[in-house]
């Protein structure tokens, strides 16, 4: 090997293969054999080479650069995504494929139409490959915008207005009725829900699933308070729940961190979870462990969701993925001491 370090020819005398047949691996050129491409990989290992990744983009005109885009609104959103599992988790699901597939993801902001037209701009001029796309606003143009750009793109969660895109979502319809099969079985006789913020689709579908749960088993309208996600309006909603019906011996909250507002307030004004009022969430993020008690909540698997969108993103990149492509996830109810 020179003292430059190992080189193609050092890779393709180990693996006993030709110089192009180690470049198409290099490449992520799709006609090899699979076997022929462990046989490289392994050679890769061995002799530690390392590609050139200015040489390959030339080759593959691929930045292997994909933008991680959280798009929200207000100055102050992107400070309030690092204090939330939520998203933290998605980061996680979707690094931990990228990585495995030699691609590096690039986090962005869009909370300000200023923000927006940056984001666009960086990736139309081929700074990234592709965007993954998590938005917690349901009249974002962001997508729009890079549709209209050609950018591939792909979104965790169905938009609110049609678009031809793929997205990642979950049954979020299923984990509401989950949820009010869970607090009825356990013999709570009023249930009420804090729901999320009514304009977007998954706030819309848990709602509609813990209120048709209810009207299957004879039960009348369910008090509903919406909240923002957040552990003060958890709080907030809970407060008000207690202050306007307190004959409520159940509540969902649509996320795990109105959920924990909730146990707050219920502790605070001297009752018990799970003996005077149960609480379920929705997320099972690190917050329903930490939460006292434990939160029984309905998981959302969002690791595996953000892994399935890196995956879906690669596969557009790679021309196997060719039509907007939806992929739904089930939701798991995991009981704990809240309720």
């Amino acid at each position: 090997m020179n003292k430059r370090g190992p080189t193609l020819e050092d890779v393709a005398r180990e693996a006993g293969v030709s110089r192009a047949t180690v470049s198409r691996v290099v490449n992520g050129v799709r006609n090899v054999d699979p076997e022929i491409q462990d046989v490289v990989r392994r050679a890769i290992r061995t002799t530690g080479y390392s590609p050139n990744g200015a040489a390959r983009s030339l080759v593959t005109r691929r930045a292997q650069t994909v933008a991680l885009l959280i798009s929200g609104a207000g100055d102050g959103f992107a400070a309030r995504v690092f204090t939330d599992p939520f998203f933290g988790r998605i980061v996680s699901g979707a690094m931990t494929y990228l990585r495995g597939h030699a691609m590096h993801p690039v986090l962005m902001f869009a909370e300000t139409v200023a923000a927006r037209e940056q984001v666009v701009g960086y990736l139309r001029q081929g700074s990234a490959d592709g965007a993954l796309v998590v938005s917690i606003q349901a009249d974002d143009p962001l997508p729009r915008m890079l549709l209209d750009a050609r950018v591939p793109v792909v979104l965790f969660a169905r938009p609110s207005q049609p678009l031809p895109v793929s997205y990642v979502d979950m049954d979020h319809y299923a984990g509401g009725r989950l949820a009010a099969e869970h607090l009825l079985a356990r013999g709570c006789r009023y249930p009420a829900t804090i729901s999320a913020p009514g304009d977007l689709p998954a706030g819309r579908d848990r709602l509609a699933g813990f209120r048709d749960a209810l009207q299957r088993a004879g039960r009348g309208p369910a008090p509903v308070v919406e909240g923002e996600f957040t552990l003060d309006s958890g709080a907030a909603a809970m407060m008000r729940l207690a202050e306007d019906h307190p004959e409520v011996d159940g509540v969902f909250a649509a996320n795990d961190l109105m959920a924990q507002g909730a146990c707050q307030i219920v502790r605070e004004q001297g009752r018990r979870v799970p003996d005077d009022v149960a609480v379920v969430g929705f997320d099972d993020s690190t917050v329903a462990i930490t939460c006292r008690p434990p939160l029984t909540t309905v998981r959302q698997p969002v690791e595996k969701m953000a892994a399935a969108m890196a995956e879906l993103l690669a596969g557009q990149l790679q021309g196997s993925v060719s039509s907007p492509t939806h992929t739904l996830f089930d939701p798991e109810l995991i009981v704990r001491d809240s309720a």
